[in-house]
């Protein structure tokens, strides 16, 4: 009976209009049912005008068979469906109610049946053009399968511990959604993207693209899903001279070769790099109805080393040495990562590397020169127009001196490379209706639709001339009134990075955020200049935008909160107590580095489905370390599009000894920018480095060179650079305050230098000098209880 009444939801006839209906209407709440032999989850509207039904098969626990309700309901007939399923089932029970939910994030299967993971609470943390934007309160995961059925099910033990570590993925922590603004792209990409939203899960920064990919292959729809970004997004109310307007900070973590600090590293096959994170700040004037007319963004990135390398976990060495590994001596891994970045930003591609240029021990300095190695070996291929453009300056080394002088340093940096990759704005028309999927009613009419970066980048004043009919609905700009500013589109990124891209690099990207918010303000009408002053009481509000997300991603990603020393010395807190708490947030992250990251990271890999149980195969737990997708025992990793990598192998030491799988051919995208931006190099020279690229000794085998490595002069370490490789000016600009290493190819660093005193007037002071001896003996028990959070085992919340 219940299959005659569930055929009757069928029968009505589709039209048109429901069928426009489904492609302009989001679902945002829904209610599920179940029978014996089926779930009935019940999908509306925010308007409560559109109703739909889904029916999920709960008799045959290990396949997923979910079938869609075609017809568009109106309650009543919704409800009055509900009814006669009811009725045809009272003999097994009939219909029950479950839970209300506001959105699957997926289905997952370990070593028997299906599990559904539900969204069973939300809550509001901001809003874009009316678009709301919720983080996850409290989800559940349901078996698939009814009592009886699971019951004959081994409960096994592998299944249960497979469950619990999924449960130990944290989804009411940092992971946010929105029904109908694509949160997981930047608001560029949104008024440009012509794709629909299934390819939008596909895209890098949706964290449970795996876990919804069975019911998007099965519906061919995105109508029950929500799609998860994972990082930091906070909206605040900010004020200049009385008028206030919306600041929206969001950090997007990548999905690719994600991970925790010590087991992800460097980059993989692919050119993924670990840690990859990208920051986009809007701002938009505060109007009463949430729809602004004028809209601004900008767009800067973060990630670790492109090169491999790796630093082995240790419990004894708080400090391990950094392992460099000479696999990929044409830097081919490098190349396509940046090749990435074009494809993903446009041109140019700015680096900003920060890491230490000299030291007694060499660690970073190791990175620091093969990191010039490789990109001076790519930009010698390359066009003027088409290099990398990059900045090699040690920020720990010039953080000795007063935080206003790196701040004021890096301030003029980011004013510079603002000019050369600009940022977006544009107008907002009141067609763009609040609460309804995105349908950009402007992103129609420009060009062909291929809107990619390296595309619409080629030519900016004519994008933003036709973007500016368009956009333009004001009555006073069709009665002649050219006040209004034309949109302006960003072209490129700067990209910046550390060791771990975490705290370092969070004050780089505070400070290009001060100078972007400058810019922003003034586009906007609000300010009349585009600078603004670090004593202003904005860029203290700002900064504190700014730590905030530095401790989220710090805690994702190092398992602390990141260190501050700059920021608290600007706001004139007291040397020794802030030396006092960086020492005790260093031990925090080595604790959680040496007894939790490996379990973590092993929650990391079930939830992207980067590995997937099979019966008969060994367990995650059994297996080695996973770093560059890499174990033992025989077993395929899948990667994000469930294609085999490789197998597993029984090899022991550090991965980066084996020899690596051949690099993945290049799709047709990939080959394009390769032509036109950076031609390959793979079939060419004899050599790995290139002729400038010095010869580094090795002590203890052919890729540790974490003790051996002396430091080099700089024209060794760009001695056969030719003056026609160079950008902006003739020559590569080093600093000549003290660092040779300190270098540039785009930006003269005397210039920069000028915005304050020398760097080298106050001395630096250990740590352990302003510890005491009770805070050193209490400092374990301290970290043990301060990392108790990190993952969750007493209170998981799936």
């Amino acid at each position: 009976m219940e299959s005659s009444a569930a055929e009757n939801c069928n029968d009505v006839n589709n039209n048109e209009s429901s069928s426009q209906s489904q492609t302009s209407t989001c679902m945002q709440k829904f209610r599920l049912y179940e029978t014996r032999s089926n779930f009935y989850m019940i999908g509306r509207d925010k308007s409560r005008t559109y109703w739909r039904v889904l029916k999920i098969d709960r008799l045959d626990p290990t396949e997923l068979n979910i079938r869609e309700d075609s017809t568009s309901y109106t309650e009543g007939e919704c409800f009055e469906l509900l009814r006669r399923i009811h009725e045809g089932n009272k003999s097994t029970g009939g219909l029950k109610f479950v839970t209300v939910c506001y959105g699957i994030v997926g289905f997952i299967k370990f070593l028997g049946p299906y599990y559904m993971l539900l969204i069973t609470k939300r809550r509001q943390i901001g809003a874009i053009c009316g678009h709301n934007v919720y983080a996850v309160s409290k989800c559940e995961m349901i078996p698939l399968p009814n009592s009886t059925v699971n019951s004959s099910l081994a409960d096994s033990k592998n299944e249960n511990r497979y469950k619990k570590l999924l449960c130990t993925v944290d989804l009411t922590k940092n992971f946010f959604f929105s029904y109908s603004y694509h949160v997981m792209c930047s608001l560029q990409e949104n008024l440009y993207n012509s794709e629909p939203d299934q390819v939008a899960y596909e895209t890098m920064f949706v964290w449970n693209e795996f876990l919804t990919r069975g019911i998007r292959n099965h519906l061919q729809n995105t109508l029950w899903t929500v799609a998860l970004v994972y990082g930091f997004f906070k909206q605040a109310t900010l004020s200049v001279s009385g008028r206030d307007f919306k600041l929206t900070l969001i950090a997007r973590r990548s999905r690719h070769y994600a991970g925790t600090r010590y087991l992800k590293r460097g980059v993989d096959e692919k050119g993924r790099v670990a840690n990859d994170v990208e920051t986009e700040q809007i701002v938009f004037e505060d109007v009463p109805d949430g729809l602004p007319t004028q809209i601004t963004s900008i767009v800067q990135n973060r990630g670790s080393i492109p090169l491999f390398w790796s630093q082995e976990t240790s419990r004894l060495n708080i400090k391990p040495d950094i392992i460099l590994s000479k696999k990929d001596q044409n830097y081919e891994a490098t190349r396509l990562h940046f090749e990435n970045l074009v494809e993903r930003y446009g041109k140019p591609i700015i680096i900003l590397n920060l890491i230490k240029t000299q030291e007694k021990k060499p660690r970073e300095s190791i990175l620091r020169q093969e990191f010039a190695n490789a990109i001076d070996f790519i930009n010698k291929d390359l066009s003027k127009e088409n290099q990398l453009r990059f900045l090699h300056w040690d920020l720990h080394k010039h953080s000795r001196g007063k935080a206003t002088n790196v701040l004021l340093f890096l301030g003029k940096m980011a004013a510079y490379v603002l000019t050369l990759t600009g940022f977006f704005y544009c107008r907002v028309t009141s067609a763009l209706r609040p609460e309804e999927c995105m349908a950009w009613p402007y992103s129609e009419n420009i060009g062909d639709g291929d809107m990619s970066p390296t595309k619409y980048c080629n030519n900016v004043n004519e994008d933003a001339n036709r973007l500016e009919g368009n956009y333009s609905g004001d009555n006073n700009v069709a009665n002649g009134n050219h006040s209004v500013k034309p949109p302006t589109i960003q072209s490129g990124v700067l990209r910046t990075n550390c060791i771990d891209c975490l705290d370092r690099t969070n004050v780089a990207q505070y400070a290009y955020g001060l100078a972007a918010l400058g810019h922003q303000l003034h586009a906007l009408g609000i300010k009349d200049t585009t600078e603004i002053d670090l004593d202003d009481p904005l860029a203290d509000e700002l900064m504190d935008l700014y730590e905030r997300m530095g401790d989220t991603l710090a805690h994702q990603y190092g398992g602390s909160a990141a260190h501050h020393k700059i920021f608290s010395e600007r706001r004139g807190q007291w040397r020794a107590a802030t030396q006092s708490q960086e020492f005790f947030r260093t031990l925090q992250r080595y604790y959680s580095n040496a007894y939790m990251d490996a379990e973590k990271q092993d929650a990391i890999n079930v939830f992207l489905g980067q590995f997937q149980p099979q019966p008969g195969k060994p367990a995650l737990w059994e297996l080695d370390s996973d770093q560059h997708y890499r174990g033992r025992n025989g077993l395929t990793i899948v990667d994000e599009d469930g294609r085999s990598l490789f197998k597993r192998s029984f090899s022991d030491g550090n991965i980066l000894r084996q020899t690596g799988s051949p690099m993945s051919a290049t799709n047709d995208k990939q080959e394009k920018f390769t032509n036109s931006t950076m031609p390959d190099r793979s079939q060419g020279g004899s050599n790995g480095l290139s002729d400038s690229s010095p010869e580094i000794s090795t002590c203890e085998s052919d890729i540790s060179y974490s003790r051996c490595t002396p430091s080099m002069p700089r024209r060794q370490l760009f001695g056969d650079m030719q003056r026609d490789h160079c950008l902006e000016t003739d020559h590569i600009f080093f600093y000549e305050h003290g660092d040779a290493f300190n270098c540039s190819n785009f930006v003269d660093l005397d210039w920069l230098s000028s915005s304050g005193n020398s760097c080298e007037d106050e001395p630096f002071e250990s740590y352990l000098q302003v510890i005491s001896p009770y805070e050193l003996s209490s400092c374990w028990t301290f970290i043990g209880e301060c990392c108790q959070w990190n993952f969750g085992r007493n209170n998981p919340i799936l």
